[in-house]
Order: C-alpha cells, then structure tokens, then sequence
C-alpha cells in the first residue's frame, strides 16, 4: 500500500524539481528526504526521477504520480478534515424538529443562524407536534426539538431557549388594539385555545396565567389563517413572534401584568452524536446573543 508520508515527499520534490528547496518546505535533512523519495521507487518498482547534480527531471512515471497523486494527497486532507469535523461536531446530519409555533420566528432565526456558523452540519427539519417531538427523540427519528412548555420525559434533556412574551392575538379594528398592554379582564370574546391533548404543558401554562378572568374557552384546532380571530368572533393568546409576518387586519398586543412562557430545547439525554451536542451548544450561544433567555423584567 502506497506510503502516503513518502508520496507527499515525492510531490514536493517533482513540484520543486530541486530536493534542497523540498527538504527546506518539508523541514527536513535533504539525505533524509533522497532516501525516503529512493524507497517509494523501490516500493513501487519503478524509477520516479532522473537525477543531475543540479536539477531534478520527472520520468514518465514520475509525471503520472505527480499528476495523480496530488489528488490523491487532496482527497486524504478533505477526508482527514471530515472525519476530524464528525469528531469536532462541525461535520454530520441533524434532525430538528419543531412545532408550528416556533415557525413563525423561532425556528427559522434559529437555524439560519446555526447553518451560518456550522456550515458543513446538514440540518434536515420537520413540522411536529409536542408528542411527535418528544416520540421521535425517544425512537432516534428525531435529534433535536423545539417545543413550548414541553413534558419531562425520561431519557430526554430539555434546555432553555426562549423565554417568549405573551399577548392577545386579536382584529386590527379591535378596541385593545392600540392600546400599550391588554388584560384578560377586559376582554369580551372568547378565548381560543388548542385542546389540552395537543400539548399539555401549555394548555396548563395558559390555564394558570388566565386564573379566574372571566373568559369564554373555545377549542379550536390550529389555523395558520387564524379564522377566528380574523373575522371578528375571538382572540387568542399567542406568543410575541407570532408578530412576523402578520398580516395587515391583525394585532398582538402583550398581556398586562407580563407574563412568558418557555421555549425549549429538547435532546436525548445520553448518547448524543458529536454534531448534535455542538448544535445543542451552539444554538444556546445563539439564544444567548439574541437575548432570548433574559427573563422578563
């Protein structure tokens, strides 16, 4: 099998066609070098150079492996750097998933993020539901989630990634639309809700910051048009990012006192592939700079 130590040797001497300027590059005796370059032709059976006191000529064979194995040489110090990567965490394939809350801010600031700092990690992402996320975490079909107020679940790490103002989600012609805040005690149509099985730990999260306001609960499931709302009939209380990309008849106005909820991190507690844990580290960093783990004043 072919020295790859020798070859390069090689290929610096036929680049220089001068062994004291190669021995000079190579950091290394010329004598040294003569013999190594001596020893891959009786390796490989065949003469590589012709030989004068002041200059180095490649012989056909010679011109072949110059030609060749520098490709050689390049594909080894790709494949090095690769396999360095995968150990690093800077090289790989990583599922996220995330639910239909996180895209609509979230989800899509977060990876565009990762992809610019971990360029060669390949992010393949899916649109699921809490339990979907949490399942898929547990069967290997998912590597990293993001969910709201997800369940404690053994076997799975949970990380914080946002905490995430919340507010009334209601018609741009509505009363509270302009106002600065928005209590709950001052609103008279009912209140959408997703059903509790869709995501418990938020349904409970929701029902704990209403408390005892009056309010009519109506459960609907998820309307990316926010029908509902759009044409007059109720509000929701939906997190601060739903404001990108909302369209001109709607409004979110946060609630009065203040109140977030958690976004989170989700990952399988042990055995965690190198690139999954630098996408873990990094994105925290990410949240980090993007203030999104201050808790609220």
């Amino acid at each position: 099998m072919l020295d790859l130590r020798r070859l390069r040797y090689f290929v610096v001497v036929a680049s220089e066609r001068n062994f004291t300027r190669a021995a000079e590059r190579l950091h290394i005796a010329q004598p040294a070098l003569s013999r190594q370059v001596r020893q891959l032709e009786n390796e490989l059976g065949v003469e590589l150079l012709h030989r004068t006191t002041h200059s180095v000529e490649l012989t056909a064979a010679g011109q072949e492996l110059l030609e060749r194995g520098a490709r050689v040489l390049d594909d080894a110090d790709a494949l090095w750097r690769t396999m360095r990567g995968f150990g690093s965490g800077t090289v790989g394939r990583v599922v996220v998933a995330y639910g239909t809350s996180a895209g609509y801010d979230t989800a899509p600031r977060l990876l565009r993020a990762i992809a610019e700092r971990l360029p060669e990690l390949a992010l393949t992402t899916r649109v699921l539901g809490v339990g979907e996320i949490v399942a898929g975490i547990g069967d290997g079909s998912v590597d990293v989630g993001l969910a709201r107020c997800p369940p404690e679940t053994a076997g799975v790490e949970t990380r914080p990634l946002r905490e995430e103002a919340q507010g009334l989600l209601m018609r741009a012609d509505h009363p509270l639309a302009h106002a600065e805040h928005a209590r709950l005690a001052d609103v008279a149509e009912p209140v959408l809700l997703h059903p509790r099985h869709a995501n418990p730990g938020h349904y409970d999260a929701v029902m704990a910051l209403i408390g005892d306001a009056p309010l009519e609960l109506r459960a609907v499931s998820f309307d990316l048009a926010q029908t509902p709302v759009a044409e007059g009939r109720a509000v929701a209380i939906v997190g601060e990012s739903t404001r990108v990309g909302l369209p001109a008849e709607l409004a979110w106005v946060p609630l009065e006192p203040r109140v977030a909820l958690p976004v989170k991190l989700l990952a399988r507690r042990r055995d965690r592939p190198p690139p999954v844990e630098r996408l873990l580290d990094v994105a925290e960093e990410i949240a980090d700079e993007l203030g999104w783990r201050t808790p609220m004043p």
